[in-house]
Order: C-alpha cells, then sequence, then structure tokens
C-alpha cells in the first residue's frame, strides 16, 4: 500500500495497454491512499482541450446579462448557466467564488431517461460551442471508462464491470470560471466539499489552488504536470466501496496576492451512473472491520438528495 508516500504519485494511461493490472494497482492504490489521483496521457487530445479553453473563456467574458439569459430558474444547476455565488459547500457559511456552465449527455428523443436528465442548452455564442463541448464531453466519457475499468480490477471485479452502470449515466461536464479576488475576500474560490459522482476527471488544476484533506488532518496542495488530469473518488464510489476507496474532501483556496487579478478556469467531468443504478456496498467490501455503512439507494435518489445539501435544488 501507499501509506507512506507523501506526494500524489503521477501515473500514465498508456501504461494500462501494456499492463493492465499494472495500471489497475498503482491507480486503486492511490485511490485507496488519497482519494485521488494524477494521470498523464489520458487520450483528450491537446487540440481539443486548448480549442475547449478558448470557447470556456470567450463565453465567460460575455455580458452578464446574456450569460445570465441561460439561467434556469429551479434547473438545480443541471443544465446551462449557473451564477457566480450561487453554490455553496455542505455546512459552509460563504458561497463559493464561482460561476460555470454545465453540459449533459445527449439524449436521443423518447429515451427512457428523458425525465430525469434535462437537454442541453446551448449558448448562441461563441461559434462552434457545442460540437466543441459534445467532442470533449466524449473524450471525457472515454477516459472515464478505462479508469472505471482499472477500479474494478483494483476491486477484483470484471474489467468491464462499470460499463452497464454507466451507459446512459447522468454524467456532467462542469466549465468552471473563478473570476479574480478581492484582497479581502473572505470565502474561498471553492468551499471545502467531497463530490457526489463515481470519480471526476479534472483539467485544468495546473493553477495553484486545489488542495485535498490529508489522513494526518493537513491540507495538502495537489500539482499535477501540464496537461495531466487530476482524478479523484466521488461519494458513489465511496458509498459502493463500503468507504474502501474515500471521497476526500477538497477546496479551492483564494491565490496569493500576485495572482489575485487573474480568472481561473478548471474543468472537471463528473461522471455518474444511469439513475437506475443502485448503489449498494459490494460484498467483497464488508468485511467484520467494516460492516455495510449505508443503505442501498438509486443514484437518481442520491443526487437529488446532495444537490438540495449544496443549494443547487431548493428545500
Amino acid at each position: 500500500m501507499l501509506d507512506t508516500l507523501n506526494e500524489i504519485p503521477v501515473l500514465s494511461l498508456a501504461d494500462q495497454q501494456s499492463d493492465p493490472e499494472g495500471f489497475a494497482q498503482a491507480f486503486g492504490q492511490s485511490f485507496q491512499r488519497f482519494g485521488f489521483a494524477v494521470v498523464k496521457d489520458h487520450g483528450v487530445p491537446a487540440a481539443l482541450i486548448e480549442q475547449a479553453w478558448t470557447q470556456t473563456k470567450a463565453f465567460f467574458d460575455l455580458p452578464e446579462d446574456e450569460k445570465r439569459s441561460y439561467f434556469v430558474e429551479g434547473g438545480g444547476g443541471a443544465r446551462g448557466y449557473t451564477p457566480f455565488k450561487t453554490e455553496i459547500a455542505k455546512g459552509a457559511s460563504h458561497v463559493d467564488l464561482k460561476e460555470f456552465w454545465h453540459i449533459g449527455r445527449e439524449l436521443a428523443k423518447g429515451h427512457r431517461f428523458e425525465d430525469s436528465m434535462a437537454p442541453n442548452i446551448w449558448p448562441a455564442a461563441p461559434d462552434g460551442f457545442r460540437e466543441t463541448f459534445l467532442a470533449l464531453f466524449q473524450a471525457f466519457d472515454d477516459a472515464g471508462d478505462k479508469l472505471l475499468s482499472a477500479v474494478a480490477r483494483y476491486l477484483g471485479l470484471a474489467p468491464n464491470w462499470f460499463d452497464p452502470a454507466v451507459k446512459d449515466g447522468n454524467s456532467v461536464l462542469r466549465l468552471l470560471h473563478y473570476p479574480p479576488v478581492d484582497a479581502g475576500a473572505p470565502e474561498v474560490r471553492a468551499g471545502a466539499h467531497e463530490d457526489i459522482n463515481l470519480i471526476t476527471l479534472l483539467l485544468g488544476a495546473e493553477e495553484a489552488g486545489l488542495e485535498l484533506l490529508d489522513k494526518d488532518g493537513q491540507w495538502m496542495a495537489i500539482k499535477p504536470p501540464e496537461g495531466a488530469m487530476v482524478i479523484n473518488v466521488g461519494d458513489m464510489l465511496q458509498r459502493l466501496t463500503n468507504h474502501v476507496l474515500p471521497s476526500t474532501t477538497h477546496r479551492v483556496v483564494n491565490p496569493p496576492p500576485e495572482r489575485r487579478g487573474h480568472s481561473r478556469y478548471s474543468m472537471p467531468f463528473f461522471l455518474h451512473p444511469a439513475p437506475d443504478f443502485l448503489i449498494k456496498a459490494l460484498p467483497q467490501c464488508v468485511t467484520a472491520e467494516n460492516p455495510e455503512r449505508e443503505p442501498p439507494i438509486t443514484a437518481h435518489d442520491y443526487l437529488a438528495q446532495r444537490l438540495r445539501e449544496i443549494g443547487l435544488i431548493k428545500k
């Protein structure tokens, strides 16, 4: 195990092809030790990522009124625009200093999940926004399948165990903008929280600020190499593994004075199972020392419960 490590190792997803078991052990151990992993060679094309950053910045540079026209009142932030200072971490006293845009899975008309997965909203500007982010959503989805295959192997499951669980999953691509911060701002850009989903795949963590709460109670800065992805365990995977893989608390802190005038952008992909997937502790993760901690719940019901807690759905 990696208990002695005090730094998250950088793994290459390219190694999965030649040594799937070795990659699965390294990835799973990083998850079990930190709740986080750092992965390079993830297969999302660099040109597509560059295009996505350009489009993201162009969208958030639009006038406030134009952005707000894409805000869906009562929509729980599921699709389209969520304004600055809307989301709050569970139990926090200050709202987060961020605005964001959500893109979900495109479903065919009459799909069985049509009622629980909202249709996408597409802005009139910038040009090419829809095409860019549908391509990026697919690329994240593909990378996520490979990483979940490694998780399955690590847990002693068939490599394709997650495939039916995440087919038509309620995954969300979030485009995040943290505007420049006032010197006296009491809030953090994103308060200490855990993610709701199975795993999160994050691009854009090179700009300092992302920190995880390590087992010793100390905050640890996450510093991935340029272009690498930061992956973390979400609450659904923690619940599925009966807390063997921990959903680690993390936050985005305000920048040092010399970076306060700069925006921070990031693109997390929250990989979710299908709404009707039953989150129930895996038998191999339940032992006499670690009895089953939580009752089974569907992914849809769990998501609704958590969205109420963070203020995106009003109680």
